[in-house]
C-alpha cells in the first residue's frame, strides 16, 4: 500500500513516483504531476554524450525550479567513464541519479545503451561502479526483464546493482523484444523483491488507480513508477491516494480536464515560451481528450492550430464536451 519510501539518504513522502518519459516529463508536466501528488518526478532521459559535450538541447532537459523537488535525473549511455563524468557534472542539480538500462527503442539500444546493456552484465557492473564512485547522491537503475523474452536476467542484474552500490532498482517486467506489447509479468517483481535487500520499484501496465494499487498489493514491491498512465491524466496520483485512503476516488470531469490542459499550456508558456508551448501541447491535448465523445475531432483540430488564442478556445470547448462512460 502507500507508505513512505527511503532511497539512500532521500526520504520520500510516499512510494508513488513519476517515471522518466522521453519528450513528456519536462518541467511543465512534472509540475502538474507533483501538484497531483507524485512523491518524486524524473527528468526525461538525458544523453551523457550530449551532456558532456554541453549540447544546448541536452542541457535544456535539466531545466527545473524550486517547486520541482525532489527531482530524479535519468542518464543514458554505455561508457562507464562518460557516465561517471556526467554524474559529476550534475551533482547538486538533482536529488537522485538513475541510469537507464531499460529503454527498448532502436535509436537508444543501437548505441549500446538502454536495455542493450542487459546483454553484458560485466558492463553493467562497470557502469554502476564508475557512477557510484563519482557521486554521493542516491543512485538507482531502471531495467527490463532481459533482452529476449524467455531469457530473463533481471535477478542477476539486480544482484549486480545491489553489490555495486545502487540504492534501489526499478523493473519494468517486459523483455526488450516485447517493447510494450503483451502483458507485463508482475510476478517477476515479487521474485526480484525476494532476491534483493534494496528497494524494488515496479513499472508497467499502470494505467488506472486500481492497477497501481494492485501492483503494490500483489507483488509486495516497495514502490511504483507511473509512466504512460500519467499521460493526459496527471490526476492519477491524486486518485490513487484517494483509493488507498477511502476505497474510492473522484472521477475527472470535462471541466477539470480542460482546466488541467489550460494550466499545462500556461506552464509551457512560462518555462519555454509561446512558440514551443503551442507546438508541444498538441500531443498532450490528444491524451487529455481521451474519453471524450468527440476526441478524434478534438485531435484533428489541435493538429491544425498554430496560435495560442486558437488553442485556448479549443480547450475552453473541451470543458463542455460530453464524455464516454470509460473516461478516467
Amino acid at each position: 500500500m502507500l507508505k513512505s519510501l527511503r532511497i539512500g539518504n532521500l526520504q520520500l513522502a510516499h512510494n508513488v513516483v513519476l517515471a522518466p518519459l522521453a519528450g513528456i516529463t519536462n518541467l511543465p508536466f512534472r509540475i502538474l504531476c507533483r501538484r497531483a501528488g507524485a512523491a518524486l518526478a524524473f527528468t526525461e532521459m538525458v544523453s551523457v554524450n550530449g551532456l558532456v559535450r554541453e549540447g544546448v538541447n541536452t542541457l535544456a532537459l535539466l531545466q527545473s525550479s524550486a517547486e520541482d523537488r525532489p527531482l530524479g535525473l535519468q542518464l543514458f549511455g554505455n561508457d562507464p567513464a562518460t557516465l561517471a563524468e556526467a554524474a559529476r557534472m550534475v551533482n547538486g542539480q538533482a536529488d537522485l541519479i538513475d541510469i537507464n538500462m531499460g529503454c527498448p527503442v532502436k535509436k537508444v539500444v543501437g548505441t549500446g545503451a538502454g536495455s542493450a546493456l542487459l546483454q553484458d552484465p560485466q558492463q553493467v557492473a562497470a557502469i554502476i561502479r564508475a557512477v557510484r564512485s563519482a557521486t554521493s547522491a542516491p543512485l538507482t537503475v531502471k531495467i527490463r526483464s532481459g533482452w529476449h523474452q524467455g531469457h530473463d536476467n533481471y535477478c542477476q542484474i539486480g544482484k549486480i546493482a545491489e553489490s555495486e552500490g545502487c540504492d534501489a532498482i526499478t523493473l519494468h517486467p517486459r523483455s526488450r523484444s516485447q517493447m510494450f506489447s503483451g502483458q507485463a509479468a508482475w510476478e517477476q517483481l515479487a521474485e526480484l523483491k525476494a532476491t534483493l535487500s534494496i528497494p524494488v520499484l515496479g513499472s508497467g501496465d499502470l494505467f488506472t488507480p486500481e492497477d497501481c494499487l494492485s501492483m503494490l498489493t500483489e507483488t509486495g514491491c516497495d514502490g511504483i513508477m507511473i509512466a504512460r498512465g500519467a499521460m493526459g491524466a496527471p490526476w492519477i496520483f491524486r486518485q490513487l491516494q484517494q483509493l488507498a485512503t477511502f476505497g474510492h476516488y473522484d472521477k475527472v470531469t470535462p471541466q477539470e480536464r480542460s482546466e488541467t490542459a489550460q494550466l499545462h499550456l500556461e506552464l509551457f508558456c512560462q518555462s519555454m515560451g509561446t512558440g514551443v508551448a503551442v507546438r508541444e501541447i498538441k500531443k498532450h491535448i490528444g491524451w487529455y481528450a481521451h474519453g471524450f465523445a468527440g476526441a478524434a475531432e478534438i485531435r484533428r483540430t489541435a493538429n491544425g492550430i498554430h496560435t495560442l488564442d486558437e488553442l485556448t478556445l479549443l480547450l475552453e470547448r473541451m470543458a463542455t464536451a460530453e464524455t464516454e462512460s470509460y473516461a478516467k
